[in-house]
């Protein structure tokens, strides 16, 4: 059996079949056909081992489509052993910055207008630059404080060719391997596609903004940045600039002077509203996108990633954290089954 070489993803193959074998999947590499692409380049049955935290260096050099596919797997323990996840759980999205120039560009684009014209203040240099994008701090003309989030220079093209080749080799491992049998990577893959690219269209983050924003204005010490009108496109976002500091970086001082209980007790019931009440949720609350303001609020940022739940579901949620509260083992674990998917070689019991 042998890929389908498609030309243009013959380095991005090498590179995933080199990952595999280096952490001793010879096995997937033969069954999906990868041993071609390899050629002399690497003794297959010497691959050396690596540790576990070695996994997220390789994602991070391989680019910003695995990056978050490693962001991704980190939350899978059915797939990978708790020292792997432990280690892309860290991963950090975090890349050079590109070019003002380029900044300039996309945004004249996009806004149809300088940026000399659009805003009284600009920032050359990023806030922050990750893979898809990086922050600015700017001022509008009225002089109000915003974060312009401008989309990398190509992009989307890159993960889109990324995708391709790895959508690829998921249908040769569902086929022909056991572990692709068991764990549907094409599904994995296609759920992972649909969020990424939802994650590249900044004017659906823009909404998402507003929505959210909206469904939790009851919540005093919860903030969540407006998007800016007629400032924000496909490829530009322009929202309120928040003051504060990762969640994340606090000095034993500043926790100190925290009322961290009633934050807490806030994110916690901003979290079911979404859910239980809203249907709809922000998915990436990791603590780089919590920040404390300066007012010693909790910010929510990045809206890219959301999701929403059914009435049904939200009903089944329900029943599951009541029976979980009070004990009900039984109740939880029937509720428990018939959220999930349920495969052949599930053991009920």
């Amino acid at each position: 059996m042998g890929i389908s070489l498609n030309p243009q993803h013959l380095k991005r193959y090498k590179d995933i079949a080199v990952l595999l074998m280096k952490y001793g999947r010879f096995d997937l590499v033969k069954n999906a056909g990868l041993e071609a692409v390899l050629k002399d380049e690497i003794e297959f049955d010497h691959a050396p081992a690596s540790e576990a935290r070695a996994l997220a260096e390789d994602f991070e050099a391989l680019g910003p489509t695995f990056i978050k596919l490693g962001q991704l797997l980190s939350t899978r323990p059915d797939i990978l052993p708790a020292s792997y996840l432990e280690s892309l759980s860290r991963l950090q999205d975090k890349v050079e910055p590109f070019s003002f120039a380029e900044v300039e560009e996309i945004v004249t684009s996009e806004l149809g207008v300088r940026i000399s014209k659009a805003f009284q203040e600009f920032e050359a240099t990023p806030m922050a630059a990750a893979s898809l994008g990086q922050v600015h701090r700017a001022v509008l003309k009225g002089g109000r404080a915003v974060a312009v989030k401008v989309q990398r220079p190509g992009i989307r093209g890159m993960i889109v060719e990324d995708l391709e080749a790895l959508m690829e080799i998921a249908s040769l491992l569902d086929a022909h391997t056991e572990m692709g049998r068991r764990y549907e990577f094409q599904k994995v893959l296609d759920e992972f596609r649909k969020a990424l690219l939802r994650e590249l269209d900044y004017k659906l983050e823009a909404d998402n903004l507003c929505v959210l924003g909206e469904n939790l204005k009851e919540f005093d010490r919860i903030v969540v940045p407006r998007a800016v009108d007629g400032y924000s496109t496909s490829r530009v976002l322009t929202m309120d600039y928040i003051r504060g500091k990762k969640v994340t970086s606090l000095s034993p001082l500043d926790r100190i002077e925290l009322d961290g209980a009633a934050l807490a007790e806030q994110l916690f019931r901003a979290y079911l509203k979404q859910i239980l009440v809203d249907g709809f949720f922000h998915a990436d609350p990791h603590p780089g996108n919590i920040f404390l303001t300066d007012d010693k609020r909790l910010a929510l940022l990045d809206l890219g990633m959301v999701a929403r739940t059914t009435p049904g579901q939200q009903e089944k949620l329900i029943h599951l954290l009541l029976a979980i509260s009070e004990g009900r083992a039984e109740d939880a674990a029937s509720v428990a089954l018939q959220i999930g998917d349920k495969r052949e070689e599930f053991d009920e019991k």
